[in-house]
């Protein structure tokens, strides 16, 4: 056994210490003379304590218990498997590499009591679902107060961006809520179909897809329930484009398009027939007063048919606009407004583009739009605005024919409460007051309570 051998080691060399400290003792005692046996006789006695005391440590070294033998080595336990990935492929498999996923939107309910006391909207007019100064009844009976709800401003943003070799990033962006055409009836599943807002790619200082024109800054819009705001003085217009971007200047070409009254109909035609864009210019100056911004309109207005009676119409067209942000401490004001030819880019085509006169040539119909808009914060989560907006339009009348049939002008002013009791959660109310008159004189006002609640993520 192991402590049987440490024990035999350990008496052998104390017995050595000990036979070879005796030796050198004898050695000292027997180079002294005869005369001193009596400290022979000590010296003797010493030797056998020691001898003794040799023994004893032996014999207890013997008794000690045995150390614990070391324990065996411990099987290292098995290795566990890696636990399965939450995402087991790429989510992007055909991106290129440095490509990062992104998604953002919101949810949103709105509740709507409208009234509309010189007539009523149809069913399906958009109107019901946002403020729409163009479908404002006018001339009728008043049927009484409407309530509508709708979850169809709900709102998803998904894209890519894309870090390059170079340090430069491509991105991506897709966005759609639900204010496309009706898939289900109201009866049983309010189903809406997606409806494309925003498509398009930036590299650099490039733009080239589907978003805001760059006649207009929808980041001034005021914060309101509804899906626009103060919509009788806004340019709001989404549509496929080349921009190009460089500090402040922004320069563009973008989808054209023409809106035109029939003469002495009233009626309104929609024509494809542009042979070159819209061509539009931005500039911006921003600081921390706030920012303001000047931008230019320039585009073609076209009509042909064939045929005997073939029309060939078309014209030059221009429109200015001016725009800013001015900062009150955490308050703000903002201010928009935009004079030329606007058509179908100011309030929802309140106005069509031009006029087709007798001689089958263009008309063009030019006014003049704008809103002003204050914003005061109470605390970080209680907020107001209060905003007017209003257009007015030049129809040459002696085109237009029928002018029960024209939109010349609109107003409306509207005040809100924000409060967000969570981040993120937006819960509000809106009131307006709005009016609509025709050529001839005639108007309508529409009144209306808007409840909105809205979570972004």
């Amino acid at each position: 056994m192991p402590s049987d051998n440490l024990t035999r080691r350990t008496s052998t060399s104390l017995r050595r210490s000990v036979a070879v400290a005796l030796s050198l003792a004898m050695l000292g005692v027997s180079s002294v003379a005869g005369a001193q046996t009596a400290k022979e006789q000590e010296l003797e006695k010493r030797v056998a304590e020691l001898e003794k005391m040799v023994q004893q440590l032996v014999a207890e070294k013997q008794a000690a218990p045995a150390p614990a033998a070391a324990p065996a080595a411990v099987a290292a336990a098995p290795a566990k498997p890696d636990p399965k990935a939450i995402q087991p492929g790429a989510i992007l498999p055909n991106a290129a590499p440095g490509t990062s996923f992104v998604m953002t939107g919101f949810l949103k309910a709105d509740a709507l009591w409208t009234d509309t006391p010189d007539g009523e909207m149809s069913d399906s007019a958009s109107g019901r679902f946002y403020y729409n100064p163009g479908e404002i009844p006018v001339g009728g009976l008043d049927e009484g107060v409407d309530f509508n709800a709708h979850a169809k401003q709900t709102r998803l943003n998904i894209g890519t961006d894309t870090v390059l070799a170079s340090g430069d990033k491509v991105s991506t962006r897709f966005e759609f809520d639900f204010y496309g055409s009706s898939s289900g009836s109201q009866n049983v599943s309010n189903a809406y179909q997606p409806m494309v807002r925003h498509a398009y790619v930036t590299w650099r200082e490039w733009l080239v897809g589907q978003t805001w024109t760059n006649f207009m800054d929808a980041g001034l819009l005021p914060e309101t329930t509804d899906y626009i705001g103060p919509t009788d003085g806004t340019l709001f217009v989404r549509q496929t484009q080349v921009r190009y971007t460089k500090g402040g200047l922004s320069l563009s070409l973008e989808n054209p398009q023409t809106t035109f009254t029939n003469y002495s109909s009233g009626a309104g035609g929609s024509s494809d027939d542009n042979s070159f864009p819209d061509m539009t210019a931005r500039y911006q100056w921003k600081g921390a007063w706030g920012l303001f911004e000047v931008a230019g309109l320039a585009r073609e207005l076209k009509y042909e048919t064939t045929g005997a009676t073939a029309i060939d119409a078309s014209s030059w067209s221009m429109a200015a606009s001016v725009s800013g942000k001015y900062m009150i401490g955490k308050d703000d004001i903002r201010f928009s407004v935009s004079a030329g030819n606007l058509g179908r880019y100011a309030a929802l085509n309140f106005t069509n583009d031009a006029v087709l006169a007798s001689d089958g040539d263009f008309e063009t119909i030019d006014g003049v739009i704008g809103w002003i808009g204050y914003r005061h914060l109470f605390s970080d989560k209680l907020r107001t605005n209060l905003f007017y907006a209003m257009g007015d339009y030049d129809n040459p009348s002696e085109y237009t024919g029928d002018e029960s049939k024209i939109s010349k002008s609109s107003q409306s002013w509207a005040i809100n409460l924000f409060y967000s009791p969570l981040p993120k959660l937006d819960i509000g109310a809106e009131y307006r007051w709005a009016e609509r008159e025709l050529e001839n004189g005639d108007d309508g006002s529409l009144g209306r309570l808007q409840l909105t609640t809205k979570y972004s993520f």
